[in-house]
């Protein structure tokens, strides 16, 4: 079995207020599957990850979702993926993502999608990984996280080392630039 490039996406289990943000999540979907990649995302059936799913696809691209037992009913398990994996909780949930996972892209996203990025973050730089966290800062959505971020460097609680281990876009096609260069 050839292995494809595999794109973990963490996005928003909800639509969001913005037009900007299912636009974004969409265009990733479409452009995953435009690569002949393979998209790996929560497995939830609703909000941007669904749009994102269904995009993917949409244009033939196989799709993992991963969602814990207990959140079938909250996020309604996709039913048309390739493959649906359910764990016992979240933690299962976050490493089954990113051992299938060859870079990450952040979308518009709640608590969850801060948290899932907070860990990918972390363990990059506890340097157990070395795969690409892109953020897509759609509409400036993004925009605070990275300010708290600097603020907690002038803090003196972490590197400016640490922000650099993200690569931070303002759009979807430019995380398509560094994604290819990640899979040269």
């Amino acid at each position: 079995m050839v292995s494809i490039p595999s794109v973990c996406v963490f996005c928003g289990s909800k639509i969001g207020a913005e037009p900007g943000y299912k636009a974004a999540a969409i265009a990733t979907g479409a452009g995953i599957a435009e690569r002949g990649w393979r998209l790996v995302y929560g497995g939830g059936g609703v909000g941007l990850m669904k749009e994102a799913a269904d995009a993917a696809l949409a244009g033939g691209a196989p799709v993992i979702g991963v969602i814990p037992q207990f959140l079938m009913e909250f996020e309604a398990g996709h039913g048309g993926l390739t493959d649906l994996i359910v764990t016992d909780g979240m933690h299962d949930r976050k490493q089954i993502m990113f051992n299938l996972a060859g870079a990450f892209v952040i979308l518009p996203g709640g608590v969850g999608t801060l948290d899932e990025t907070m860990e990918i973050l972390t363990w990059k730089q506890l340097q157990r990984h070395s795969k690409s966290i892109i953020i897509v800062n759609e509409g400036g959505y993004w925009t605070p996280m990275m300010e708290m971020m600097d603020k907690i460097v002038e803090g003196g609680f972490m590197g400016q080392n640490t922000i650099e281990l993200l690569q931070i876009v303002d759009t979807v096609p430019e995380a398509f630039e560094l994604l290819e260069d990640t899979f040269k």
